[in-house]
Formats: C-alpha cells, structure tokens, sequence
C-alpha cells in the first residue's frame, strides 16, 4: 500500500501507517471525547474527555494492529511470509508474500484475528469489571474497548472476502471442493453481495432515517469492501496464469551485458540512453558479477559518474536471488516480493540466459487481458 510510511518493527514485522489513519484516528478522537464521554459523564472537566478519548483511539489502534498481528504470527507459523502491516482509514491489512498453500494454513490464519479481538474484548471487559465504582474514566475507557474489540471481531467474521470470515469461507469451501480458484470465486461474489447490501443499507440510513454521516460512511464501507473482493478474485485469476507461465517464457533474453569496469557515465550515455533498458547484468566472461539498476547509478552524484566503474556501485551476484529456466512465473514472484526486488537473473548450468523483471510478468497480465484470455 503506497503513501505509507514506516515506524518501525514489531516481531520483525514492519510496521507502517498510511496518511488516511489520521482521517480516522481524528474522527474517532473527535466523537468520543466531544460526544460519547460527555454524553455519557457530563461532570468531567474538559481536558479529561480529552485525554481519555486520546488514549482511547490509541488503544483501539494498538488491538487493531494486534489483531493483525494475530493473523500475520499465525500465518508466518504455517510458512506464509509477512512483509508489513500497515494501519489505514478501514483498520489494517497485513501483506503477504503469497498465499496459504493449504485450507487448514488459510482458516488458522483467518481466525486468528477475530480470535485475539475477542480475547482482547474480555481482557478490557473484565478491567471495566475492576474500575467501575472506582476509578470512573477508565472504567469509560475499558467499557468501550470491550465493545469495539468485539465488534470488530463480529464484523470481521462476516463470510464476505475479503474479510476474515470470507478467508473462512473460503478455507472451507476449498477443504470439501479441493478446488482452490472455484472456492476463492464463490467466496468473492459473497463478498461482493455484503458490499452491496452495506452500500444499500447507507443509502437506507441516509434518506430514511436521515441520518447522513452514518449512513454515507457505511455505503463507503460497502463501496471498499466490494472493490476488494473483486481486485482479490483478479489476484487469485492472475496468480493462476503466472503459475502456468516458466521463467524461460517471461524472461528477456536480450538484456544488456556490460563488462564491470564499465564507468557509469559510458553506461547511461551508450546502453541506457540508446536501448531504453533500466537494469543491465555485469558479467566477465560469461560469468555473473551482479546487477546494475537506475536506482544503483543514482546513488552516485553526477559528477563523479566519469570516473565510477558499475563494480563499485553494482548489486553483487552473492546477494541476488537466481531464479531457473523450469521454474514456474509465480513463485518468482513471490521471492521478488519477500526480497523486495524487481528483477532476478535467470540462469542455467551456472551462465546467466536471460533476466526476469516484474515488467514482463505485467506484460504476460496485460496481454492474456487484452486478449480476452483467463
């Protein structure tokens, strides 16, 4: 997910937040300590609304982050590399690398999170239990905490894919079906209908009850989660078709050679300018050196490109991922997604053939689409 930056690691999960969390960690800040606390303890001073109703949002966003943390742990367990969870306007969504290879793998990760929610929900609840009659503005806090922690687990169980409970629905249909694509399917039409019916239930709510912020934000709810069921139907469509492709067939064979000693300005005036290309194997001999991209050649000042040779500069062959003629475009995909790459040599019998990058896997995507082919 772009515009997000990172904040750190959490069990060595990057841990990121995109700019329309702050839309919401406003909005919710805003109705609970101008709205629900006063509403409901008109004889707190206003600074304590306030106060409380920060550390409530921040709360509510550290069990949101737990939730997916759950899912990630879990799905990590079974194999399943996680490459960041990031916080945004609708909750947070933990990025996988690839999918569960198996239904068991899939219904363990997709529970995990409405598990830990509901198991946060009790720990808040049983804190209320403690603090009411006591310590009053926490006992606010932790009343509302429990609530929201459990509906965010009810929500999520809703049998709409995306969701949690879609991700269930899923794992079960495919456990029974043994069809992996049939299942995914099935489970995002049923997702595509939750979103339609929360799209109707908005508009609903708005000229009915004429209650129009609530009503637009769950049309916009339905809207998302909708545009999500259908983009995840086209990734499973699209993984599939890579699986069926080899490195042989996406690769480009005719990817610029350059010796390592090579200076960066003769690189960019008489390979990069003339052929278009942006990425070039350093070879001697036939033999693979590294990798050279335009995002190498920029860490170097211009002035200093004339007496740069592409060695010094050059992502060295011990670090690359290698993929082979046979293997299938899918699981290239993958590496270059755990590695955070966009391009990996291919080679054969220890002499480089030819280069993958993420463009021609895009270009097989686009074609098949232009084409009208699934």
């Amino acid at each position: 997910m772009g515009d997000a930056f990172n904040l750190g690691r959490v069990f060595g999960i990057q841990f990121r937040l995109h700019y329309t969390w702050f839309i919401i960690f406003i909005l919710i800040t805003t109705s609970l300590s101008w709205q629900l606390f006063p509403r409901g303890y008109p004889d707190w001073p206003w600074f304590l609304y306030w106060a409380i109703g920060i550390v409530t949002s921040l709360l509510f966003f550290a069990s949101v982050l737990a939730h997916e943390l759950a899912h990630s742990l879990v799905g990590r367990a079974h194999g399943i590399p996680i490459r960041s969870i990031t916080l945004f306007i609708f909750g947070g969504i933990a990025q996988m690398t690839k999918e569960a290879a198996r239904p068991g793998a899939e219904f363990k990760m997709a529970a995990a999170g409405p598990a830990c929610s509901l198991v946060i929900g009790g720990l808040f609840a049983l804190l209320w239990l403690v603090t009411r009659g006591v310590i009053q503005p926490i006992a606010a806090m932790a009343l509302w905490l429990a609530y929201i922690n459990v509906a965010l687990a009810v929500f999520n169980l809703i049998p709409g894919f995306p969701l949690d409970g879609g991700r269930v629905f899923r794992s079960i249909l495919w456990r029974v079906s043994g069809n992996y694509r049939r299942s995914s399917r099935i489970a995002a039409r049923v997702g595509q209908g939750v979103g339609y019916l929360f799209i109707l239930g908005g508009i609903v709510i708005m000229f009915i009850l004429h209650d129009w912020l609530s009503g637009l934000w769950l049309a916009f709810i339905g809207w998302f989660l909708q545009n999500a069921a259908s983009a995840s139907y086209r990734q499973v469509q699209w993984r599939e078709v890579l699986h069926r492709f080899s490195a042989s067939q996406a690769m480009t064979s005719d990817c610029p050679v350059v010796l390592p000693s090579t200076t960066v300005d003769r690189l960019v005036q008489e390979y990069a300018f003339i052929t278009g290309h942006s990425c070039f194997l350093v070879a001697e001999e036939s033999k693979l050196l590294g990798i050279l991209t335009l995002h190498n050649i920029k860490t170097v000042s211009q002035p200093d490109w004339s007496v740069t040779q592409v060695k010094e500069i050059m992502t060295p062959v011990d670090k690359l991922k290698v993929a082979h003629p046979d293997q299938d475009a899918l699981s290239i995909l993958e590496q270059m997604d755990e590695s955070n790459i966009n391009q990996m040599p291919v080679v054969s019998e220890g002499r480089v053939i030819g280069l993958i990058a993420r463009e021609n896997l895009i270009r097989i995507l686009r074609i098949r689409s232009q084409l009208g082919m699934k």
